[in-house]
């Protein structure tokens, strides 16, 4: 039976005989050529709708230190609120990530002064998730 595989760019031609291979011809491969796409027949009725920009991220109006997030990601909780007096090591916010649940703590003690995410949001690394003062 002749086989052809594709290795690193290179075709082989291969053939198997009762369990044994054995090597017949060895050639480059080549992508096909894309062709270019046909103008259209018609001039379309409507152009699409732009893409919705992505939604802005909560402005830090409060003065302080901002605990940035980690890593992109969803808040699953929040577990302060403004005004909370908060010691260093307590949880903040819990962080999902690739499929995991990262507790994000508090860097140091202090008072909640904002809360700039809320549960659901979507988070970029470095995004402020609390401000602490």
């Amino acid at each position: 039976m002749k086989y052809k595989v594709t290795l690193n760019g290179r075709t082989y031609e291969v053939e198997v005989e009762a369990g044994q291979a054995m090597l017949t011809d060895e050639y480059e491969a080549y992508a096909p050529s894309v062709a270019s796409p046909a103008a259209p027949a018609a001039p379309a009725a409507a152009a699409p709708a732009p893409a919705a920009a992505p939604a802005a991220a909560p402005a830090v109006t409060a003065v302080g230190d901002p605990v940035n997030s980690p890593m992109p990601g969803t808040i699953l909780r929040v577990e302060v609120t403004e005004g909370t007096a908060v010691k260093e090591g307590q949880l903040l916010v819990v962080l999902e990530a690739m499929k995991m649940e990262n507790e994000i703590l508090a860097p140091r003690n202090g008072t909640v002064s904002q809360v700039v995410v809320q549960k659901g949001s979507h988070v970029e690394t470095g995004s402020p998730l609390i401000v602490l003062s």
